[in-house]
């Protein structure tokens, strides 16, 4: 079972410095062991690949060792699990609301009851600290429980016609829906997706990252032990090819993506051919607008906010921070300081802010970004350097120092493009106008912020910011009641809140005549 990889990884890592922590790891990759831990999932039950195909390794980014492997789903693999689907869709779709919302509340009270275990196996395969996964948890709980609430709303509209007649609409599920996750909040987004979907009516084929495929195996079991029918929410691991699979599968009835711009584009472009619905949330260069009238000491914290939340990678980061003139200085005095104090190292660790980046490559990725930024101009104000932990149980992790750009300007890369690590760009501004003429130009919109003490300049500001979620005096804040989504190329769709009922389900209307047809033949 994944608790199996679960205490493994992590109660070896709560030894002493002295323990083997090689030996924690590789009893669950090596073929002497024989431990299996198969980590796909539908109708009911993990399942092991029916094809033949190559084993993907699994890290755990705080150590750099294997976690597990993977198996990618081939054809047969995503055939039967949209099959599973369809067959619980049957059932799950004739219930009732109540009777929906009260599984999804009883999955809702397991993840409480499992919070702590299902935080844990996060940090191993994500590399972020147990403090914010455990609120990831929260969220995935919250996101489940408000959707529960909602079950039982849906409804139609009737409208009166003359001579008696009426037409009716009813809300109806649209069937399968596939989840399609990215690595930066495995559970989080994986119950952000169902839930929605579950509370409508519809089944769920979920993909995870391959980085990160564990815990969306958690909460399959989740929904099953709560009650749910066999194959209502499923889970295939692979990359491109199983995505696309998916995506052109003729019992496929709509596609949630969360991840890159240009994998959004190309999953829109395969569910174009069978004219199937889309939930894209993209990737973001966001801007964060700091005005001299703001209180500092909350700038500085949102800033901070905005930046470093797991190591960096989050889409909706405000990675431009636009500082007015005239408070810049004392706000770069400031931030440098508290960055520098980031408690970097073991993120099972609760005195730990800033585990690992998810993998080798990423972390080599961002590293490059400090140096290009570095060659264009702008200077390193702290941080941008690969860490190695005192801890040499985690020497093999992918660890950096978060960063502080200065000196930076809006044509740089640095400032155009998504990094999606600890690197904090900042650039000064003068006037209203201009700040807003600058953070607009960009063809990514997901999210944006501002700090001013002036309620008026406040909305009038957000009013004008071409950006999907926005925050006022505050940054990176989703509760689970509020949409979330992007402008232009940061996605189509919504996540959350009351809305997002209208994109996992569909309308139909229906006319009744009272009286006779008034044909005109």
């Amino acid at each position: 079972s994944l608790s199996m990889i679960q205490r493994l990884a992590v109660s070896l890592r709560r030894r002493p410095a002295a323990a083997p922590l090689g030996a924690a790891v590789r009893c669950v990759s090596s073929a002497s062991v024989n431990v299996t831990v198969p980590l796909n999932f539908w109708a009911g039950k993990r399942r092991t690949s029916q094809e033949n195909c190559n084993k993907e390794n699994v890290y755990e980014p705080a150590t750099g060792r294997i976690l597990c492997h993977l198996e990618p789903c081939g054809a047969v693999d995503v055939n039967q699990a949209v099959k599973a689907a369809k067959s619980a869709f049957g059932h799950w779709s004739k219930m009732s609301g109540m009777e929906r919302a009260r599984i999804m509340i009883e999955a809702a009270h397991i993840i409480e009851v499992r919070r702590e275990e299902i935080a844990e196996m996060e940090v191993v395969n994500n590399g972020k600290s147990i403090t914010e996964a455990r609120l990831d948890v929260d969220s995935g709980r919250l996101c489940i429980e408000y959707y529960a609430g909602l079950a039982s709303t849906l409804a139609g509209q009737h409208v009166q016609l003359p001579g008696g007649s009426f037409a009716y609409t009813r809300r109806e599920p649209l069937g399968v829906c596939v989840g399609i996750g990215a690595w930066n909040y495995p559970f989080q987004i994986a119950s952000w997706k169902s839930a929605p979907a579950l509370a409508c009516g519809n089944s769920m084929v979920f993909k995870p990252s391959p980085v990160t495929p564990v815990t969306a195996v958690m909460l399959a079991e989740i929904y099953t032990k709560a009650g749910a029918p066999e194959g209502l929410f499923n889970v295939v691991q692979g990359s491109q090819e199983t995505g696309s699979l998916l995506c052109h599968h003729p019992d496929v009835a709509k596609v949630s993506f969360t991840g890159s711009v240009p994998t959004g584009k190309k999953i829109m472009e395969m569910a174009s051919k069978g004219v199937k619905p889309v939930t894209l949330e993209l990737g973001g260069k966001s801007p964060l607008l700091i005005f001299q009238d703001c209180d500092l000491e909350n700038a500085v914290r949102g800033a901070l906010m905005a930046n470093f939340l797991s190591q960096g990678q989050v889409c909706s980061n405000g990675t431009r921070v636009f500082v007015q003139k005239n408070i810049l200085p004392e706000f770069v005095e400031e931030i440098v300081k508290r960055t520098q104090a980031i408690e970097i190292g073991d993120p099972l660790l609760e005195s730990t802010r800033m585990g690992a980046l998810v993998s080798q490559p990423h972390l080599e990725k961002v590293l490059s970004f400090v140096d290009q930024a570095k060659k264009e101009g702008a200077r390193v104000l702290c941080g941008g350097e690969r860490f190695v932990p005192s801890d040499p149980r985690l020497k093999g992790g992918y660890y950096m120092t978060p960063c502080v750009l200065g000196d930076c300007t809006d044509e740089m890369t640095c400032v155009k493009e998504e990094i999606f690590g600890p690197v904090m760009s900042l650039l000064s501004f003068e006037t209203e106008e201009e700040v807003l003429q600058r953070a607009n130009n960009t063809t990514m919109g997901l999210a944006a912020g501002v700090f001013t003490r002036d309620v008026r300049r406040a909305h009038r500001v957000v009013e004008q910011i071409k950006a999907g979620s926005c925050f006022i005096n505050n940054y990176n804040i989703t509760p689970v009641e509020v949409p979330f989504g992007g402008f232009k190329m940061s996605g189509i769709g919504r996540e959350n809140g009351q809305v997002t009922i209208e994109y996992y389900s569909q309308l139909k209307t229906v006319f009744v005549e009272m009286g006779d047809v008034d044909s005109l033949f």
